[in-house]
């Protein structure tokens, strides 16, 4: 079984009293993972599955007394596929105000929010966590580094859903099969969208402007949809984690763009899918856009699993001067480019290096870029 980096995370927060939540998308590992850690780690737990309609029934005008009467003695709780529930926040809240010595661990494949209709707030009362699909250090850590750089090519195209990786020669049946069946349950189920097919329409622009900003102008145009549409949308599959937005950093120049946008996917695979293209590197146009989304996408599991917390944006000017990623953090600016062929010299705007001389600059090739997204154990 591949070891998923945020146990230590979960195990470092099983003590105390404050509620887990493990966020996620749909597929990505997140019943295994609680399945194997309670298996490991925990006794005498009780055990909640959201798709369950008897849950969702017992479950949807909750009261302390009757919250405590179905934990009975159970000193662990856990709620898989939590956002299925319609009160979820106003039950979590309960069980953690009323009743004593429970510690709750929950999961979704949304942000509670498509499901908590009361907007009942666990602030101060969880600790968060988001399991992605499986990262290149994750399998490197599985299978070793050498192993995993060979298979480069074939992440950059397949991505890394646990079933995409685990059955290998089914990968393009496992993601149509993952698009079509699982992309829009969350938000078809909890949110009114009364047109999915333009909903579909909306993910393959996103799709195929990868690596290029986004324009909800365009996008309206594109897809039939009002502006204020293609913006909520956009908002549901983000909370769904299907996609990811980078805003453009902006501080010092009139010239640099000020409110755009970039939108990546979570995985490559599910990306590739959603266009019906899953041919090599090497017969592909769009190779540096999948370059780009495979890097930022690894370094953001990384950064989650070092728990290093860094604002993250691109950067580019009027005249079209570009920096594909920056990291801000404790007063320091980290500029990074991405190239996937490796003779290529890092170029990065004068404009910039000007206006931020601080800055600290590298260049991301499939020559380095393991530093960038991977530490080997000690």
């Amino acid at each position: 079984m591949i070891s998923r980096h945020i146990k230590k995370l979960i195990d470092k927060r099983i003590s105390d009293n404050k509620v887990i939540i493990v966020l996620g998308p749909r597929q990505a590992g997140k019943t295994t993972l609680i399945k194997n850690f309670a298996a490991h780690h925990l006794e005498n737990f009780l055990w909640w599955n959201g798709d369950e309609s008897d849950i969702r029934q017992m479950l949807k005008n909750p009261t302390s007394t009757m919250l405590r009467s179905m934990i009975g003695k159970h000193k662990y709780l856990i709620i898989d596929e939590a956002q299925r529930i319609e009160n979820i926040g106003l039950c979590i809240k309960l069980i953690y105000d009323n009743i004593e010595n429970v510690k709750v661990i929950a999961t979704g494949s949304s942000a509670f929010e498509l499901a908590n209709k009361i907007n009942e707030p666990l602030t101060g009362r969880k600790w968060e966590f988001f399991l992605y699909p499986v990262s290149f250090a994750e399998m490197a850590d599985h299978q070793g580094l050498m192993e995993e750089n060979r298979l480069l090519h074939k992440r950059l195209i397949y991505g890394y859903y646990p079933e995409a990786i685990t059955m290998p020669g089914d990968e393009k049946e496992v993601l149509h099969q993952l698009a079509d069946s699982y992309l829009f349950k969350d938000i078809l189920s909890w949110e009114n969208v009364q047109k999915p097919d333009r909903l579909e329409m909306l993910l393959q622009a996103l799709a195929f402007q990868l690596g290029n900003e986004v324009s909800y102008h365009e996008l309206s145009k594109t897809t039939g949809l009002d502006k204020e549409t293609v913006e909520r949308y956009i908002n549901l599959l983000e909370r769904a984690f299907i996609v990811y937005q980078l805003r453009s950093f902006s501080r010092n120049l009139r010239t640099e763009l000020k409110k755009s946008r970039k939108i990546y996917f979570f995985d490559n695979g599910l990306r590739n899918s959603l266009i019906r293209n899953f041919n090599p590197p090497e017969l592909r146009n769009d190779v540096g856009a999948l370059w780009e989304n495979f890097l930022i996408t690894e370094r953001l599991k990384y950064l989650q699993h070092h728990q290093i917390f860094t604002n993250r944006y691109f950067w580019r000017t009027h005249s079209n001067q570009e920096i594909d990623y920056l990291e801000e953090r404790d007063g320091k600016l980290f500029v990074f480019e991405f190239k996937w062929n490796t003779q290529c010299k890092a170029k990065f705007p004068k404009t910039f290096a000007a206006n931020y001389p601080q800055s600290l600059t590298k260049l991301i090739t499939p020559a380095n870029f393991q530093k960038f997204i991977y530490d080997p154990p000690s």
